[in-house]
């Protein structure tokens, strides 16, 4: 939050901050990244003494941005994230109009990921979303320090909608990174071993790939560590080794007992897996075959009489 508050602070024309906490309103002025007028601390009445929260006004200086008409859509999409990760809490989005009107959307979600994914797959999905939760503790290599992960993971299987997306400390991953490994290596390992074990492949059979399971799987992680590794500056994915051997191990466990007890939803997996992967594979064959005979008649009417094929 420094980088992104001080980042803010130089990008503004100008910029107001008040802080309420500790029983005190705090009100900083910045213009064009510099402090005006400093700092004012004011007692707050006996009424607000609990009071805290940050409010932040900014506007944009064009001398740094090229554009400064921001789409709502832009704010909508930041609110509905932040509502999915932060359950049970209302984001309000008022957008003030050219006539003066003030229109106002609220996102909220009761039960966080739970929810968003049972909105996103709708009626007539293949299995029932799921929603899994787990505390870790461990580290990311023998010499670095002991920490916490609280893994919540929502996730069912549709043959309409097929999405990933993975949340840590209420930040969006559009990267994914320790999440998304552990996600692809969980959900393929379990997937191949009750294939394997219900004789589904066919003698000789390639095994599935993560693509076979991707196509039908909709989930949605929202992670919480007490030391985040970032992979770089953009934190738009996470490094942290531990975090993806924790989660990689916890979901091949919970979909293997997951298997046992919904036996019906398993066998609607395993089929349609198989299915994304059988017809992936013959539409690769006929891309390749289709290759072929084009490139054999373009070196037929190109070669030289005497070469002809062994």
């Amino acid at each position: 939050n420094g980088l992104g508050a001080c980042a803010t602070q130089y990008a503004s024309r100008y910029m107001d901050v008040t802080v309420w906490r500790d029983g005190f309103e705090y009100k900083l002025h910045f213009e064009r990244g510099e402090i005006v007028g400093g700092l004012e601390k004011t007692p707050l009445p006996k009424s607000q003494v609990r009071k805290t929260g940050t409010r932040t006004r900014w506007l944009p200086d064009l001398d740094v941005f090229t554009d400064i008409a921001i789409p709502a859509e832009y704010f909508t999409d930041v609110l509905r994230r932040q509502a999915v990760v932060n359950e049970g809490i209302t984001f309000k989005f008022r957008d003030q109009q050219e006539d003066g009107s003030l229109p106002e959307e609220d996102f909220v979600y009761e039960h966080g990921i739970q929810d968003y994914v049972a909105e996103l797959a709708g009626e007539g999905a293949l299995t029932t979303p799921v929603f899994w939760q787990a505390e870790k503790r461990g580290r990311d290599r023998a010499d670095k320090p002991e920490y916490r992960v609280k893994l919540n993971i929502a996730w069912c299987f549709s043959n309409r909608v097929h999405l990933m997306e993975h949340y840590h400390n209420s930040s969006f991953l559009e990267h994914g990174g320790s999440p998304d490994k552990a996600t692809r290596l969980a959900f393929v390992a379990a997937l191949d071993k009750y294939l394997r074990d219900n004789n589904k492949y066919t003698k000789g059979e390639s095994k599935i790939t993560f693509p076979d399971v991707q196509e039908c799987l909709l989930l949605v992680s929202s992670n919480f560590s007490t030391q985040t590794s970032y992979e770089n500056q953009t934190k738009k994915a996470i490094t942290n080794k531990f975090i993806q051997d924790a989660m990689s191990e916890f979901l091949r466990q919970q979909l293997q007992v997951y298997f046992i007890e919904n036996h019906d939803a398993a066998e609607r997996m395993a089929a349609q897996v198989l299915i994304n992967k059988r017809s992936r594979e013959t539409a690769e064959r006929t891309r390749l075959n289709t290759r072929k005979k084009l490139t054999e008649k373009i070196d037929i009417a190109n070669r030289v009489q005497k070469f002809v094929d062994c």
